[in-house]
């Protein structure tokens, strides 16, 4: 215990450890405790990071901030309609479509379990597939629930999605024309000595913009060869596995291994297990390889120094804690971790002296 105490004594008797922490915890309290209230806050500070590197390009090409935030935030916002405007309407109806289907799907899915035993005794028994079957049969039925009562609340929550279309974009725009302002105006809150902070952040804004903004490409990118190689090979609700496969990249490997089923199960319900049915596996599997050997390597130039296990753990950890969100940040707040763990006094000297474990 005596060591306990000596070395918490030591810690907090750093003015700038307290500081940290103390930052540290005010945004841990804002993330658990306030997430819902701040969630359109969230989204702006999220777009104004993404939209931040093109502001600068055309700060550095000598246009003023003001003129360099308003170009940017309107190709962005009319990027942005005009996607909607040509892919909702068919995301929308795919999604009611498959919802529609998947009682069909199940009694499909649940013959060819049941079917199994049949072929192959040896490796199935009637009773396990029967109880798979019965699960398959509750979990579904769960999600269609589950689908149809947001979409219920996105009918009835009207005053949330305005405040999603006219808020949010307003928040961006004055994030990204008055960057500078607000900045000045958190330094205020934080003690004079903060180098110790200056260093947390700079660890993570740099592999943060090349994450996030990397990621969003990443998503675009599979989303759209996804729905183009399907739409190929007739296959059904194609922009919108295209989207669930872009949106998976977000919880690597984890994302991969999910979406698999989906994809199988709308294949085999409309192919059956021919040679169509392996074709769909086949491109869904080199689209996944070219993803994470090709995609990945050139989008993310540098790495985010994080071990393929600790990725996990934070997509697990922080899935559970926050849901789609928790996802999402899950790379970017392990990131933050790691920034502290390698700015915290001493780690320096301790990470030298085992090189590699990084």
């Amino acid at each position: 215990m005596q060591l306990i105490r000596d070395w918490l004594s030591r810690q907090l008797g750093n003015p700038q450890i307290v500081s940290l922490l103390l930052l540290l915890l005010a945004f841990w309290l804002t993330l658990t405790f306030l997430s819902p209230v701040f969630q359109p806050v969230f989204a702006a500070l999220v777009i104004a990071y993404l939209l931040e590197g093109p502001v600068a390009v055309l700060e550095r090409r000598r246009l003023r901030r003001g003129a360099a935030s308003v170009l940017v935030w309107l190709l962005f916002y009319a990027g942005v309609i005009v996607v909607l405007i040509m892919l909702l309407p068919q995301l929308v109806r795919q999604v009611t479509q498959i919802v529609q289907e998947i009682p069909r799907i199940t009694a499909e899915l649940q013959a060819w379990l049941l079917s199994l035993p049949q072929r192959y005794p040896a490796m199935f028994s009637e009773t396990q597939m029967h109880g798979l079957a019965g699960e398959l049969n509750i979990n579904l039925a769960a999600l269609r629930s589950e689908v149809l009562s947001r979409t219920h609340l996105l009918g009835v929550g009207v005053t949330y999605i305005v405040v999603y279309l006219i808020l949010v974009p307003l928040m961006v725009f004055f994030m990204l024309k008055d960057r500078r302002q607000l900045a000045g105006f958190g330094r205020r809150f934080l003690p004079q000595d903060i180098s110790l902070i200056r260093r947390v952040w700079a660890d993570v804004d740099r592999q943060l913009a090349n994450y996030v903004r990397g990621k969003a490409l990443e998503i675009v990118i599979v989303w759209a060869v996804t729905w183009l190689v399907f739409e190929l090979l007739g296959l059904r609700y194609a922009m919108l596995l295209g989207a669930v496969t872009g949106i998976s990249v977000l919880a690597p490997w984890v994302g991969a291994t999910v979406v698999t089923l989906p994809v199988a199960a709308v294949a085999y319900t409309q192919f059956g297990l021919g040679s169509e049915f392996a074709y769909v596996l086949i491109a869904y599997a080199v689209i996944q390889a070219l993803d994470g050997n090709v995609l990945v390597p050139v989008i993310f130039s540098e790495a985010n120094n994080l071990h393929p296990i600790a990725i996990i753990v934070a997509v697990l950890l922080f899935g559970s804690l926050y849901g789609f969100w928790g996802v999402f940040f899950a790379i970017p707040l392990a990131t933050v971790v790691a920034a502290v763990v390698r700015a915290w006094p001493g780690a320096a000297e301790v990470s030298a002296g085992t090189p590699g474990d990084g």
